[in-house]
């Protein structure tokens, strides 16, 4: 399965094949995953990489977080969990109560 860590500050010239190859430096990549807007389909500065282990994970956020890649430093570090289903919807106070006719 592997461990995914965040990667931001991403330039939009940057290919999927670039960061595999940086971060093959610290152990095995099994993915890596370019955000882009679905629309345009332009790059959205960030991507996820998968690592097979943990320890390589945090390897890769300890030495690369500030790395150089392309024309910027980039940002490694923990991915968000991830959650699946609605996104929780939340209502202004009082919201929920009903009013009674007169």
């Amino acid at each position: 399965m592997g461990i995914e860590v965040y990667v931001g500050q991403i330039s939009g010239l940057v290919t999927e094949d670039e960061v595999k190859k940086l971060f093959s430096v610290v152990g095995t990549v099994t993915s890596v995953h370019l955000v882009t807007d679905s629309a345009t389909g332009a790059s959205r500065g960030c991507g996820y990489v998968r690592m097979s282990t943990e320890d390589e994970a945090q390897e890769a956020i300890d030495l690369l977080n500030g790395a150089q890649l392309g024309d910027r430093q980039i940002v490694v570090k923990n991915a968000p969990p991830k959650t699946f289903g609605k996104p929780a919807r939340t209502s202004p106070a009082g919201a929920g109560k009903t009013r009674q006719k007169r």
